[in-house]
């Protein structure tokens, strides 16, 4: 680890969430009454989908609505511009999750810790790179870790370094998937997937995607992100959370309320630690890859299809 930047940890943040949320979570990002273990807080198997981790650095402790530009004014990087957090999209994410969460926080103390991997120039533009843990804050067990990289547009070129090229994941040429699904989005698709925490006005209104030369609304990276990942468990891992490792995907392009969003998935035959890896891509009604470098490790039968 080197660079500016590298190594800087920032505050730790408590997180929380209710059943409620987790049932919310569930629904914004597609799950159906064949997955009611997600959808019903009675159900005997009741559980948070694994990705749910993902969205308690927007949520933090919060019930209500959060100015989300107020918020993403983050504690400055020693060594680093600071970067304007209205111009920001998702580079990549990857999640890792160790241990499931309870359904529920009440009565335990969960935080957020967050950590600087490197911060570099891309010319164009600026990549943040960080790790961020969710840790019960009594015992220091880590649940979950999330890799992700910002890009903030137009904001490079200040001398930084250009930073390490990151693995790729390419699909298995000339094989077809071994599963395949389809999404279909609709107007209305980040006003709900926004409720759980993720405020971005670039969601809910034309004019930031328009001053960003997206043209008008996209849809959260991170709802098509955390859609997938349901599919892919469903597809190879029974929908079970256990059989959950780890997932990641590079947004690759936006994703415009009422485009179909198409699922491709490969096992490769690789595994480790007893989960499989899968890889994915996805696409929208023109064939244009919105999330490449899809990669999971699933836990499942080697026969399980759709």
């Amino acid at each position: 680890m080197s660079g500016p930047g590298a190594g800087h940890e920032f505050p730790a943040q408590e997180v929380s969430w209710l059943k409620r949320d987790v049932l919310l979570f569930a629904n914004s990002i597609g799950a159906t009454s064949k997955e009611l273990h997600f959808l019903y807080e009675l159900h005997p198997n009741f559980a948070v989908f694994p990705t749910y981790p993902i969205i308690l650095s927007f949520k933090h402790t919060d019930q209500e609505v959060t100015d989300f530009y107020a918020r993403s004014k983050a504690t400055p990087i020693p060594g680093v511009p600071n970067f304007d957090a209205r111009r920001v999209v998702d580079g990549q994410r990857k999640i890792t999750v160790f241990k499931q969460l309870p359904t529920s926080s009440a009565g335990r103390k969960f935080e957020l810790r967050n950590r600087v991997v490197g911060v570099y120039d891309k010319g164009k533009a600026s990549v943040v790179e960080t790790e961020q843990s969710i840790v019960d804050a009594r015992s220091g067990e880590v649940y979950a870790t999330v890799a992700s990289s910002a890009f903030y547009v137009e904001q490079g070129g200040w001398g930084g370094p250009k930073g390490p090229a990151t693995p790729n994941y390419p699909p298995p040429q000339g094989r077809k998937p071994d599963a395949v699904n389809e999404i279909q989005t609709t107007a209305e698709t980040a006003h709900l997937y926004r409720l759980n925490g993720d405020y971005n006005p670039l969601h809910a209104t034309p004019e930031p995607g328009q001053k960003m030369g997206f043209g008008g609304v996209i849809i959260h990276g991170l709802y098509s992100w955390n859609a997938t990942a349901r599919v892919v468990l469903e597809a190879f891992g029974g929908s079970d959370p256990a059989n959950f490792r780890e997932f990641q995907a590079r947004f690759a392009s936006p994703v415009r309320p009422g485009d179909k969003l198409t699922t491709e998935m490969w096992r490769t035959g690789d595994s480790v630690d007893g989960f499989d890896e899968v890889r994915f891509v996805v696409k929208n009604q023109k064939g244009q890859v919105v999330l490449s470098n899809g990669r999971a490790l699933i836990r499942g039968k080697k026969g399980a299809k759709l």
